[in-house]
């Protein structure tokens, strides 16, 4: 009897990056938002960043596009992710405890899914999760 195992695809934020000027954006661009160029191609954008700034949202967001878990709402952290190539992503961000500044100042991530929303997480929650 032969077992097949899947092992899943590890998320992936696409991007591009303008042939005329280097500009990395993300979501994907049709046009270069440094130079105007339409010379842009697809790019898969590095899956660890630095989270740049962050806050914790504290009340539901407006319903839709907000869609509440089943066991209600709970706040949870959001923030900018600084990727080395040159991009912020705004994300959610999973940490042990949101409520202490120091588990995501500065902290390095990792992304860990893409829909709906870009969310990363920190080294201490998911070794939390294993």
């Amino acid at each position: 009897m032969t077992v097949e195992t899947t092992v899943p695809e590890a998320p992936v934020l696409r991007g591009s990056r303008c042939a005329d000027c280097g500009n990395v954006a993300f979501p994907e661009a049709a046009g270069c938002q440094r130079c105007g160029g339409t010379a842009l191609s697809p790019l898969d954008l590095a899956r660890r960043g630095t989270v740049w700034a962050h806050t914790v949202q504290r009340f539901a967001p407006k319903s839709p596009p907000y869609v509440p878990p089943a066991g209600g709402f709970a706040p949870f952290a959001v923030g900018y992710v600084e990727l080395p190539d040159g991009v912020r992503v705004e994300a959610v961000l999973d940490a042990i405890d949101i409520d202490d500044p120091a588990e995501l100042t500065g902290a390095v991530v990792t992304l860990v899914a893409t829909e709906p929303v870009p969310r990363f997480a920190t080294r201490q929650h998911q070794e939390a999760g294993r």
